[in-house]
């Protein structure tokens, strides 16, 4: 019998770019045209239908107009359709059309968009460079920053899919004037959470600036709040993910909220948002943290007042019943050893830290849901 030692070590700098501005589709094309990304003979845009509408052609005619080889593949709107199966047409479709290891791809549009094309990126020909560019705030809070890229399954939300960098990313600001509300404040969800998880300062700044942005159901979008809403984002989720890239641990912050709140995302079959189905999550996420003494009873009201004011409803529906909503929870990826496990913040701006060193812990099923009864009897 004789063995084979195989070492293969790297050192690789993932390190990207991410450009806050306005009317970005000019700056991408010279970015191109200029080396951004090398041995690049062919473009896929990755739109949905929606988004291809407004943006779509648009992006396609100025690729084009600077002699990039372009193509636009669409797939249909909504949460629902981030699916494997969605994943395998849009690849076909790319082979069809002859794209190849001398690709690139570019995600035009919200998270679901990101988190599909960054997968087919991560795995089409081995792997081909791709752009983010982010069109919605939920995407420029959540899917900018961090690598992350995956499809959702029947059984759960994001669990099948890889940690993949992109070249760099574009965050267009005069993208968000053309948003429904539902779509800007499902955003506004994820910005609240990187406040509450990180940075009381910021926590403090919407406080007193959420109505610059939206006030009473209508887009205010004031732009010097709304570049300063999406550079802190970006700043706070980088802070994050430079120390812990592949959520060994530390990163497992950035699900705060995202327990229940994915739990509630699937069982709805994404008739809640992303981002109303993680509010929800954030103001149960609240109440344990005060029964169990993390915050006090100020804070959480506080934090659900901003949630309220940010225009989310943060009821659990009736439509749900509480044992499915905890049953489903056991499907969230932090589960371990067949136990439900909660990020909390340690008072508003940071997060718990526990004696294990881990920055989730277990929370008894008869706990979750005592608490979930005594929110539902609130609500009511």
């Amino acid at each position: 019998m004789s063995s084979f030692n195989v070492q293969l070590k790297r050192v690789i700098d993932d390190s990207y770019e991410i450009e806050i501005g306005r009317n970005l589709f000019k700056k991408l094309a010279a970015d191109i045209r200029n080396g951004i990304i090398s041995n690049v003979s062919k473009i896929a845009i990755l739109t949905d239908s929606v988004v291809k509408e407004i943006y779509g052609e648009q992006m396609l005619d100025e690729l084009r107009q600077n002699n990039l080889r372009s193509e636009l593949f669409v797939v249909q709107s909504g949460e629902s359709n981030k699916t494997r199966e969605s994943k395998a047409k849009i690849e076909d479709q790319m082979l069809e059309k002859g794209f190849g290891r001398d690709s690139c791809l570019i995600a035009l549009g919200g998270g679901m968009v990101s988190d599909l094309g960054g997968f087919i990126a991560s795995t089409f020909c081995r792997g081909i460079p791709y752009i983010n560019y982010s069109t919605t705030l939920l995407s420029a809070a959540d899917a900018s920053v961090g690598g992350k890229t995956a499809v959702n399954t029947p059984v759960a939300t994001n669990l099948i899919g890889n940690f993949y960098q992109p070249s760099k990313v574009y965050i267009d600001l005069s993208t968000w004037s053309s948003l429904p509300v539902r779509e800007f404040r499902s955003g506004l969800a994820e910005t609240i959470k990187h406040a509450c998880m990180a940075d009381r300062e910021f926590f403090e700044y919407l406080e007193m600036n959420i109505d610059k942005v939206i006030s009473n159901g209508e887009l205010v979008l004031d732009p010097s709040d709304c570049e300063h809403i999406a550079f802190k984002n970006c700043e706070i989720k980088y802070r994050v993910v430079e120390k812990d890239e592949r959520e060994t641990n530390l990163r497992q912050i950035l699900n705060l909220g995202h327990t229940a709140g994915r739990a509630l995302e699937a069982l709805s079959n994404y008739t809640l948002l992303h981002g109303e189905a993680v509010a929800v999550g954030i103001s149960i996420q609240a109440r344990l943290a005060q029964r169990l003494g993390f915050i006090d009873l100020e804070e959480e009201r506080r934090i659900n007042s901003l949630l309220e004011r940010a225009g989310f409803i943060i009821k659990i529906p009736h439509s749900i019943e509480i044992n499915s909503l905890v049953k489903k929870m056991y499907t969230d990826k932090k589960v371990r050893q067949g136990e439900i496990r909660f990020v909390f913040m340690n008072g508003i701006g940071s997060v718990k830290q526990f004696d294990d060193g881990s920055y989730s812990t277990p929370i008894k099923e008869e706990i979750i849901i005592d608490v979930l009864r005594e929110l539902a009897q609130t609500s009511r």
